[in-house]
């Protein structure tokens, strides 16, 4: 099985490796994780068979769910699986003063995760509620302290895994510029809550050192990540992974904390998408487990 999450540099990828190895060191089921080009990109290779699983957000799932472009005609359903974690995506900048992201102006250059990615469409659309006009710029996640160290860039984004965990490119942009986290102003949050592809968060700031700035509590744009799989993929390698997974939970933490909430079973099913069937092998298994809710729904078997 080819599993996809992010880039190289992110997170996702380090916890697909620790994943793909534990399933295949302890079953016939042999997973190769590799580094993706975005959610968009992994919904696409999953309907097209390049890739067995990969994992999507909230923003993403919603489109499909409706419908909307560029998933308007799949030739196949993506049936979820499992959720691997939560991001809480922010905007951040090197700007000496700026506060708020209405401090964002018409000239400023703004990577709000790069080109292409559906977390990039989220902030870019949460964006449009405060900010009229920027100059959009493309800067990978492990880039950004650089770009803005040279003026190339204005305003990245960052992430908080679940909510409370600094990736490693997160700390390397702190240690390398004065960084200030930007704040959505209040009218823009409550639109945001208004809006059912938006989840919000509030994230107590007291948690985290070394910024230049930051708000003494952060609202911002949260996003869900689940793993999908098309709707005719093998019950029985699905149910062998899911199994395996399962048994080698406690073991995954040790290799990196950012798995810890696997080892509870109720993570597995956290934040599962509205309107998104589970693979009939996921359903039955959840449903062994004690972890299966009449809030769920069972794809169909292909």
């Amino acid at each position: 099985m080819i599993m996809k999450t992010a880039s190289e540099t992110t997170a996702a990828y380090s916890m697909s490796q620790v994943i793909a190895a534990a399933v295949s060191q302890n079953s016939d089921v042999k997973v190769d994780a590799r580094p993706s080009q975005g959610t968009n990109r992994n919904v696409s290779e999953v309907v097209n068979g390049k890739t067995e699983i990969a994992y999507v957000q909230n923003w993403t799932a919603n489109k499909i769910r409706e419908g909307e472009e560029p998933f308007e005609d799949l030739d196949h359903q993506p049936y979820q699986v499992f959720h691997l974690y939560d991001l809480a995506w922010f905007l951040a900048t090197a700007n000496d003063g700026w506060t708020s992201v209405n401090d964002i102006t018409a000239d400023a250059a703004v990577s709000p995760t790069p080109s292409g990615s559906g977390t990039a469409e989220m902030l870019e659309y949460a964006l449009g509620f405060a900010v009229d006009d920027y100059e959009r710029t493309s800067v990978g996640y492990g880039d950004q302290a650089g770009a803005m160290s040279e003026g190339r860039l204005d305003v990245g984004a960052a992430t908080y895994v679940n909510l409370s965990i600094e990736p490693g490119w997160l700390q390397q942009m702190k240690s390398t510029v004065d960084l200030r986290v930007l704040d959505w102003p209040d009218n823009v949050v409550s639109e945001l809550e208004d809006d059912p592809a938006i989840v919000i968060s509030d994230i107590d700031m007291s948690q985290f050192e070394d910024y230049a700035y930051t708000p003494d509590t952060l609202s911002t744009p949260t996003l869900a990540y689940n793993f999908i799989v098309r709707d005719d993929h093998d019950y029985d390698t699905l149910y062998s992974f899911l199994e395996t997974l399962w048994e080698q939970r406690e073991g995954l933490q040790e290799q990196t904390g950012l798995l810890a909430p696997l080892a509870d079973g109720e993570g597995w099913t956290k934040n599962a998408y509205p309107g998104m069937p589970f693979h009939p092998a996921a359903a039955d298994f959840y449903q062994e487990k004690g972890l299966w809710s009449d809030e769920f729904e069972r794809g169909s078997e292909q």
